[in-house]
């Protein structure tokens, strides 16, 4: 007997208990209605994915986000706007752009770039970026007459620096002196990067150098091996990289491999 009644007792404490559990589980009630937290955490979730840094009291103001989207959704049924052909069309593209997010996210966890791999793509880069670098300054003129006549100032004592500063039409380098800093000579156009590496350091071009910009006074400042950063500097960079190329790979795999009558335009 004694037995019976706590079983009894038990069940009874239960029956309210369960109650104000699925209340903690919800952030409010909207006209009878429970907003359940589960929607606050998707929210943040969703910030979070897309790489945005939550601020204090991200959470309140997604718990005031939700309760706000509930009060407003009421509204649209109450006037029927979900029996709407303009609703039930937008519902379809949101119901594709949700499942075409969460299949290419699946394809990324599934598929993810490892440090390996991303390390024989930096040795592969870091190859293609050995030799000579070199750091010149110039100053770039629209006609040879004036360009001829900046050189002979420099020869005559006048200041590189000072001269690409007031002249000087390249308004990047104009600023700094004329200074490129450090590049490899295919960085430039043919006419610059062949008459910049003949030079030696100290040394400026004795006739103007034309381009497609325009006339270059080009001085040579120094040289250096080609410099490459740290694997581990650049390693998150790489792998994003890798990840957004693998990613299309697999989106021209599922193009390629769809039964259509449509002609994409590439």
């Amino acid at each position: 007997m004694k037995q019976s009644s706590f079983v009894v007792r038990s069940l009874a404490a239960a029956a309210v208990l369960l109650p104000l559990v699925a209340a903690a589980q919800n952030v409010a009630v909207v006209n009878g209605k429970p907003v359940p937290k589960s929607r606050v955490d998707l929210l943040l979730q969703q910030a979070a994915r897309s790489g945005q840094q939550l601020p204090p009291g991200a959470e309140q103001q997604a718990k005031d986000q939700v309760v706000l989207r509930e009060i407003f959704a009421q509204e649209a049924e109450r006037k029927g706007i979900s029996a709407s052909a303009d609703y039930r069309a937008q519902m379809e593209l949101a119901r594709q752009s949700i499942l075409i997010r969460e299949l290419f996210e699946d394809y990324k966890k599934k598929n993810p770039i490892t440090d390996e791999s991303a390390k024989v793509e930096y040795d592969k880069f870091k190859a293609q970026s050995t030799g000579t670098e070199y750091r010149a300054r110039h100053i770039l003129v629209e006609k040879e007459d004036e360009a001829k006549a900046l050189i002979a100032q420099i020869k005559g004592g006048a200041k590189f620096e000072d001269l690409a500063k007031k002249n000087s039409k390249d308004p990047g380098s104009g600023e700094r002196g004329g200074d490129l800093d450090f590049a490899k000579p295919d960085s430039y156009v043919p006419e610059f990067g062949q008459a910049m590496v003949k030079l030696k350091k100290g040394e400026m071009t004795d006739t103007p150098v034309k381009s497609q910009f325009g006339y270059h006074i080009i001085r040579l400042d120094d040289t250096r091996e080609a410099q490459f950063p740290p694997f581990d500097e650049v390693k998150g960079q790489l792998k994003q990289r890798m990840e957004q190329a693998k990613l299309q790979e697999y989106q021209e795999s599922l193009r390629k491999s769809a039964k259509t009558d449509y002609k994409f335009s590439q």
